[in-house]
């Protein structure tokens, strides 16, 4: 299993970034995809979630209405649309599945916000 996560980057409150998750080495389309993010000092968090077809979502109550998870199953890839950001989005995005019982995470991608 691979996960390899882009996408990151510096941008100013009230702008907005997508990340993408490429995944590898398992039936993506049969398994539900996470996103979670972890800022300093603090344990990592989920932000986002989505079935394997794409048609159920979950978002934490600190990005609803900002954040939006969506997936290409024929590009094995997992998105994750940033709008209205805050400094307090700041920290590192991991991607996720759960395969087999056992979590897999990309390397992260820092996203930071600041003016």
């Amino acid at each position: 299993v691979q996960l390899v996560e882009s996408g990151g980057g510096l941008v100013q409150p009230g702008g907005s970034l997508r990340l993408s998750c490429a995944a590898s080495g398992f039936s993506f389309s049969s398994y539900g995809m996470r996103w979670y993010r972890q800022a300093p000092g603090k344990e990592r968090e989920l932000v986002a979630s989505i079935s394997n077809a794409g048609g159920s979502t979950n978002y934490a109550d600190s990005v609803k209405g900002r954040f939006t998870i969506s997936r290409d199953n024929a590009k094995n890839t997992v998105y994750l649309r940033m709008n209205s950001l805050k400094p307090e989005d700041t920290a590192v995005y991991y991607c996720n599945v759960r395969w087999r019982a056992q979590d897999y995470w990309g390397q992260g991608t820092q996203v930071t916000v600041s003016s």
